[in-house]
């Protein structure tokens, strides 16, 4: 523990995984205290967890609504999508001020964020009679595009 530990206020998901290793290093220690020092440990690191699969799911949903609107000949729902693109941005922003460590989990998991982002995206996109294989096999979105309020994909149709 040699290292000073992150601020609550300052990085939210960083401080949650520092304070579990503290509980669970006190736990070895056996002190005298009425405590559940695992348990608590595994309470603290769930808070930083959950933060870590909304980060996940807000970037899913952004993938999926910009896949929609390049790709969807579809003229009547993209308000729709492009509200949601903005909620999500919103929300993902939010998170990442709270926790900037956050950015590396994000950017780490944008692979498996985009295989799920594109499933989601051609099981709608199907109702416009695309396939599957209208969507591009591999994220064509870096995550700043991802995460830029002012960045969208040009429609490839329409």
């Amino acid at each position: 523990m040699g290292q000073p530990l992150s601020s609550y206020d300052s990085d939210f998901v960083a401080w949650t995984a520092e304070q579990a290793a503290v509980l669970r290093h006190a736990a070895e220690l056996r002190p005298n205290l009425p405590a559940d020092w695992l348990n608590l440990a595994e309470e603290v690191e769930s808070m930083g967890k959950s933060d870590k699969r909304a980060a996940e799911s807000h970037l899913v949903g952004i993938i999926e609504h910009l896949l929609k609107l390049e790709f969807s000949p579809a003229v009547e729902p993209r308000r729709g999508w492009e509200e949601s693109v903005d909620h999500h941005r919103r929300a993902l922003a939010r998170l990442l001020e709270d926790s900037p460590s956050l950015r590396a989990h994000v950017a780490d998991r944008l692979a498996a964020c985009w295989r799920d982002g594109r499933k989601d995206a051609a099981r709608g996109l199907m109702r416009d009679g695309l396939g599957d294989g209208a969507l591009p096999a591999a994220c064509p979105y870096t995550l700043d595009q991802c995460l830029d309020v002012d960045w969208w994909p040009g429609a490839r149709v329409g």
